[in-house]
């Protein structure tokens, strides 16, 4: 049997090569998309951009620090409630944040989420015009 040395975290150990996985090998199963945790990245981007400390946002959202960078990490489940009081102190709308959220997710279980609304449910649903010919937002 060939043994072959591996280095985690500046440790060498020596493993048979058999338990060893292939370099390019990958799980059966994909990664379980977690909301929890992209809530939270999508908060910290923005934070992030505005060039925001956790301490400026968690004051004007009127919510702890500690229990706002564990909202970010991923690790709390924040209330509807806490989402648009955190929004609100980063001005930014709570649908836009969740836009993003879904955006993310949409992506991470490979699907494409168009810029505009597919014909097949402007006919189903309506045009989403206004008198002017424009198209709603939504």
């Amino acid at each position: 049997m060939v043994r072959q040395p591996v280095t985690i975290n500046g440790v060498t150990r020596w493993k048979d090569a058999e338990e060893i996985a292939p370099a390019g090998a990958e799980a059966s199963e994909p990664k379980a998309v977690v909301l929890r945790e992209e809530i939270g990245d999508v908060l910290r981007n923005i934070r992030q951009t505005e060039s925001r400390t956790l301490r400026d946002v968690s004051h004007d959202a009127r919510v702890s620090l500690g229990y706002l960078s564990e909202v970010e990490r991923g690790q709390k489940e924040a209330s509807s409630e806490l989402l648009a009081s955190i929004c609100a102190a980063l001005n930014v709308p709570l649908a836009a944040m969740l836009f993003q959220v879904a955006e993310r997710i949409a992506t991470a279980e490979g699907f494409d989420i168009p810029d505009t609304i597919p014909t097949e449910l402007q006919r189903e649903f309506g045009t989403g015009e206004i008198e002017t010919g424009e198209l709603v937002s939504f």
